[in-house]
């Protein structure tokens, strides 16, 4: 699942070294932490936040199989 977020979010922005997804297991959830470039935020982030919608849409329906709750959190 971390591998699926880094390989997005890298797709999306100018600077793919700069991208960090960070994973905290919580029991029964999962969230993860993704830092990026501050120049890259708005590409990840998206007109009214639809690219990081759908950044989430895409982790959570990854995790269905495994039964957990998915959270994805965009840091600068």
């Amino acid at each position: 699942m971390k591998s699926l977020i880094e390989i997005l979010v890298k797709a999306l922005v100018d600077n793919p070294d700069a991208v960090n997804v960070e994973e905290v297991d919580e029991g029964e959830s999962v969230t993860y932490e993704v830092s990026v470039d501050p120049e890259d935020l708005g590409k990840v982030i998206g007109k009214q936040g639809r690219v990081a919608n759908a950044l989430r849409t895409v982790a959570k329906a990854a995790a269905l199989k495994d039964r957990k709750n998915v959270f994805v959190k965009i840091l600068p």
